[in-house]
């Protein structure tokens, strides 16, 4: 009886091992992606998960405490007729997510993750770049932004350079597939010291005829990823002292630059829209294209208006003294209105700290705006923003991203309150009701001369100026929130 029973046992134990072994056999390997792992192929590219831990972001509601979770962006749910994943079309910036260091001008760098060698070698650009489509994967995202030099490591030589980007370009149109895609690409022209007085600004020949080469190889490999957008962001383009700066030079010459750029683009077919990031000053002390209005002065002096539309910084807004809102209202009434770098500073600090958005009031100026020009695509919003110094933890990446996109949500959630109320929109309409009026309207059509005003003003004599209602604005803005 011992005996048999004891057979039965044995027997059951050797199934479990068998069901175990299939069971493990079936499973795929969960293998960290840190560099002393074994998980390389034997190409020596990492095969495995670059983040583990972190489960795909779900929507789980404002009653969530999972921090690992939506509580306000719904991708599917429609806001206005339109799905907030299209009011929003969001994309992770590579510079800052996969390259950011947590060094600062004051400070070396704070993070080194764990699939980082400390090399800038072409393996380990791949390896990163393997990393950001798992990202965007587990996030939810479905676009991605780079500049050339974040991707592909700089050779000895021009042609060296451009046969890594080309490699790691190949790699990236696989990663991409038919799901995620290419919200804009860019040449960095400000990181080099060639580029130290310049780019397109260069007093040196052969600096513009470098810079020029190189934009001529992003626009290509933009073009070849199905890029949607080409962003110029003229870093160095500008003075730090017009004693010896020829400023009417360098504006025609950045001209002829951009003029360039868009034959060359017609050229290989490319259909993307080209756009210019304003920023007012840093790392010069003047940047040629220093806000939005001052852009679109630019591109109305050299005819290039309709060739490019703006990309706003939310955080070089208020470097140049203006609020977020002001500068994309700006670009908005002047047709210019095409991305926007989602991101905000710290009023008591200085320079550009690229900080996630996460002021609800703000989100909710900005969709105002996108909402009136009925959305960005094919722009969208791209997280130019980066992990504090002291955030050092991997899911920091994440958490940074759900808090970012949750808080726009919410501002795409007050704005269409607001318009759905209507207050605010009735408040405003009577400020400006008197130009609903037969002489408002002849004004407005340009019908109307000055001796006509004239004979109206000493008929109607001095006229009754009423209430702005600027607290009850502030009032009604609030109550969305």
């Amino acid at each position: 009886m011992i005996q048999r029973n004891l057979g039965k046992c044995l027997l059951l134990l050797l199934c479990l091992n068998v069901v175990s072994n299939i069971v493990t056999a079936a499973a795929p390997p969960t293998c960290p992606a840190d560099i002393g792992s074994d998980c390389g192929s034997d190409s020596g590219e990492w095969e495995g998960e670059f983040f583990p831990g972190i489960p795909k972001i779900k929507y789980e509601g404002p009653s969530s405490k999972n921090p690992l979770s939506f509580k306000w962006y719904n991708a599917e749910e429609e806001i206005l007729g339109k799905k907030m994943k299209d009011w929003m079309r969001f994309s992770v910036a590579f510079w800052h997510t996969f390259r950011g260091t947590g060094a600062d001008p004051f400070g070396a760098p704070t993070k080194l993750w764990p699939w980082e060698d400390g090399t800038n070698s072409l393996a380990m650009a791949k390896r990163r770049l393997r990393a950001n489509f798992e990202f965007l994967e587990k996030l939810g995202v479905d676009r991605w932004c780079f500049h050339d030099r974040d991707i592909a490591p700089e050779g000895k030589t021009l042609e060296e350079t451009n046969a890594n980007l080309d490699e790691v370009v190949a790699l990236a149109k696989e990663l991409q597939g038919n799901k995620i895609h290419l919200l804009w690409g860019t040449a960095q022209l400000f990181l080099q010291p060639r580029y130290m007085h310049g780019a397109a600004t260069s007093p040196e020949l052969g600096v513009y005829a470098y810079a020029a080469a190189q934009v001529k190889k992003a626009l290509e490999v933009t073009h070849y990823l199905g890029g949607e957008n080409y962003v110029f962001w003229g870093g160095r383009e500008g003075y730090q002292s017009l004693l010896n700066t020829d400023m009417e030079r360098e504006l025609d010459h950045m001209a002829r630059f951009m003029e360039a750029a868009v034959a060359y683009k017609k050229k290989i077919g490319f259909n993307g829209t080209l756009l210019i990031e304003p920023k007012p000053q840093e790392p010069t002390k003047h940047q040629y294209d220093w806000d939005a209005a001052t852009s679109a002065n630019f591109l109305h002096k050299y005819g290039l208006i309709g060739e490019f539309k703006l990309n706003i910084e939310c955080n070089h807004a208020t470097l140049a003294g203006h609020s977020c809102h002001h500068e994309l209202e700006t670009a908005r009434i002047n047709g210019l209105l095409g991305n926007i770098d989602a991101n905000t500073g710290d009023p008591q600090v200085g320079w550009d700290t690229d900080q996630f958005l996460m002021d609800v009031a703000e989100a909710t100026l900005v969709m105002q705006t996108v909402i009136k020009n009925g959305g960005l695509a094919p722009g969208g919003f791209n997280f130019d923003a980066k992990l504090r110094r002291e955030s050092t933890d991997v899911e920091d990446l994440f958490i940074a991203h759900i808090a970012g996109m949750d808080t726009l949500a919410r501002g795409l959630r007050n704005a269409a309150k607001l318009i759905e109320d209507g207050s605010l929109g009735e408040l405003v309409r009577k400020r400006y009701q008197s130009f609903d009026t037969e002489l408002g309207a002849a004004i407005e059509a340009g019908k109307a001369d000055f001796e006509l005003l004239e004979k109206k003003a000493l008929e109607w004599g001095e006229p009754k100026v009423p209430s702005g209602k600027q607290e009850l604005a502030e009032m009604i803005f609030q109550s969305a929130l």
